[in-house]
C-alpha cells in the first residue's frame, strides 16, 4: 500500500447523487488523528531492550518497513503470543509458533516487516520467514539460535524481497539500536501500512512496591476483526502488536496473562469485520527490573495476587493499544464503544457486542448520523448460539453522549421511547459515542470498540494494491 496516499490531505467534501433518486450525500472530512501520537519521555520505556526501525525497500516509498526489537537483559526473557485463527495462516505465524513451542515460551527478539504480508506464499514464504528469524538471532548477545519471532504485514499473496530484508538486518549490527524515544518511534513506524500515525505507548506501574515499565506498539487500520488465541490452537494481514516489559514473568503466566488481555482488547475491536491471515500480538518480559532469577518471576501458582495485578496492568495497556487501531480505522469518522450489559455470561455479552460492531447497517447509519436503533436491536437478536436466549421484553438500548450530557434512552424493557430525533442526531455528530444494550438477564458485561463505514473506506480498499 502506498503510505503517502493515505497521509495526503483530503480534498473538499464530495457530493454523490444516487441514480435512483435525487438525494445527495456529502462525504465528510476525516477527523485529524496525528494528535494521538505524542513524544514519550525516554525513562518511560522498559529497561533491557534495544530497538530500531528503518527502510530496506519492501515499500515503494522511503517509509520505514523493517523493525527489530532485541532483549539485552542478562536474564532469561519470557515470550508469549496470540495468533490469528484464520485457516490461511501466514508464514511468519507458523514460524513464530514453532519458535515458541520449541523454546518453551522463551525468545529474545522480534523482527517485523511491513509492505508484504508473506501470506499464502507456499514453501518460499516459510523459507523467507525462517531466514528472517535466523538473521535476527545473529544480532543477539550472545548470539542465539531459534530465539527470534517474526511478523509481517501488507499485501497477501506476494513473496518478500528477502535479500533486501536480510541485508537490512545484517546492517543493523553496525547501526545504533537504542531504547530512546526516536528508536521506539521508528520501530513503530516500521509496523505501518495504511496507518496514519505510529501507534506507540509506554508507562510505568507498581506491584507490591516494585516499579516496572511497559512499552508497546501495534498497527492496523483495515482488515480488522481479530480472533486470536494462544499456541498451539486452531489457526484461522493486518493487526500486529508487540508489548515489552522489564518485569520478570514465567512463560506460562505471561501466556495466560496475554491470552486474558487479548480477549478483552484486540479480540474486542472491529473496523470492517474481516479477519487477517497475519494477526499476531507478542509479549516479551525480560526481568531487567529485578534480578531476573526464577524465584523473582511473577507466577500465578506461586503468587496469584501478584499475577492478577500484572495481568490487569497488561490488559489495561492492551486496551489502550487496541483502541488506537479503531481510532485509525480506514476512512473512520467516529470511534464507537458498544457496551453490552446484563448478560448471563461474558461470552454472550462479547458475542452480541461483536455482532453489533460488525453490522454494516449499524456502521453506515453511524456514518450518516442516523439514530436507527432498530439496526442495533436486529443485530443483537440475530445470534442463535447464546447460552441464554434473549427475552425481548427485558432489553433496553441507549445512546451515551461523550460530552457528559444525560443518557438518551431509545428502548426500555422492550418498549420504544419517544425519541428526540434532533438530540439523537446531535449525539451522533460527535466523534466519540457509546451504544449501550442491557439484556436484563444477568450480571455479565463486555465491551467492543468499532467505527463507522464511510465512502473513504471504499476508496482505500477499492485499489489497495496500487
Amino acid at each position: 500500500m502506498n503510505i503517502s496516499r493515505n497521509m495526503r490531505t483530503l480534498r473538499a467534501p464530495t457530493t454523490f447523487n444516487r441514480m435512483s433518486s435525487t438525494t445527495a450525500y456529502t462525504m465528510k472530512h476525516m477527523p485529524a488523528k496525528l494528535y494521538l501520537h505524542k513524544e514519550i519521555p525516554g525513562d518511560a520505556f522498559p529497561k533491557g531492550y534495544a530497538v530500531s526501525g528503518f527502510h530496506v525497500g519492501v515499500k515503494k516509498t522511503n517509509a520505514a518497513d523493517l523493525g527489530i526489537i532485541l532483549s539485552t537483559s542478562p536474564h532469561p526473557t519470557s515470550a508469549a503470543a496470540c495468533f490469528t485463527r484464520n485457516a490461511f495462516k501466514a508464514a511468519p505465524v507458523v514460524v513464530s509458533q514453532e519458535v515458541l513451542q520449541s523454546n518453551n515460551g522463551r525468545a529474545r527478539a522480534v523482527v517485523v516487516n511491513s509492505g508484504c504480508a508473506n501470506a499464502v506464499t507456499g514453501k518460499q514464504g516459510l523459507e523467507d520467514a525462517w531466514a528472517m528469524a535466523r538473521e535476527t538471532d545473529a544480532l543477539l548477545q550472545p548470539p542465539g539460535a531459534g530465539e527470534s519471532l517474526v511478523m509481517s504485514t501488507g499485501v497477501i499473496g506476494q513473496t518478500l524481497p528477502i535479500q533486501k530484508i536480510l541485508k537490512g538486518i545484517k546492517g543493523i549490527q553496525s547501526s545504533h539500536a537504542t531504547s530512546d524515544f526516536a528508536s521506539w518511534e521508528n520501530t513503530a513506524r516500521a509496523f505501518m501500512t495504511t496507518d496514519t500515525f505510529p501507534k506507540l505507548r509506554a508507562r510505568s506501574f507498581s506491584i507490591k512496591g516494585r516499579q516496572y515499565r511497559m512499552a508497546g506498539m501495534d498497527k492496523g487500520a483495515g482488515m480488522i476483526h481479530p480472533d486470536m488465541g494462544p499456541p498451539p490452537g486452531q489457526l484461522h494481514a493486518t493487526l500486529l502488536g508487540c508489548i515489552c516489559t522489564d518485569a520478570a514473568v514465567s512463560p506460562r503466566s505471561l501466556q495466560n496473562a496475554l491470552t486474558y488481555a487479548v480477549s478483552r482488547s484486540f479480540n474486542s475491536i472491529s473496523v470492517d469485520g474481516d479477519m487477517s491471515t497475519n494477526d499476531t500480538v507478542i509479549a516479551l518480559a525480560n526481568g531487567a527490573a529485578t534480578d531476573g532469577s526464577a524465584a523473582m518471576e511473577i507466577d500465578e501458582e506461586r503468587d496469584v495476587e501478584t499475577y492478577e495485578a500484572f495481568r490487569d496492568e497488561l490488559t489495561k495497556f492492551a486496551v489502550d493499544l487496541a483502541k488506537l487501531v479503531v481510532r485509525d480505522g480506514e476512512g473512520a469518522t467516529k470511534f464507537v464503544t458498544v457496551s453490552v450489559e446484563g448478560a448471563a455470561t461474558y461470552s454472550d455479552a462479547h458475542a452480541i457486542a461483536s455482532k453489533i460492531s460488525t453490522s454494516a447497517l449499524v456502521k453506515t447509519a453511524l456514518y450518516g448520523e442516523d439514530a436507527n436503533w432498530g439496526r442495533v436491536l436486529a443485530a443483537s437478536g440475530s445470534l442463535f448460539t447464546l447460552s441464554t436466549p434473549l427475552v425481548p421484553s427485558r432489553v433496553s438500548v441507549s445512546f451515551i453522549p461523550s460530552d457528559g450530557s444525560p443518557i438518551l434512552p431509545l428502548l426500555v424493557n422492550g418498549e420504544p421511547e419517544l425519541v428526540d430525533e434532533a438530540r439523537a442526531k446531535s449525539i451522533l455528530e460527535h466523534d466519540d459515542l457509546e451504544i449501550r444494550v442491557d439484556l436484563g438477564l444477568g450480571n455479565e458485561s463486555a465491551k467492543y470498540w468499532t467505527c463507522d463505514f464511510s465512502y473513504e473506506y471504499v476508496r482505500i480498499n477499492g485499489d489497495y494494491r496500487s
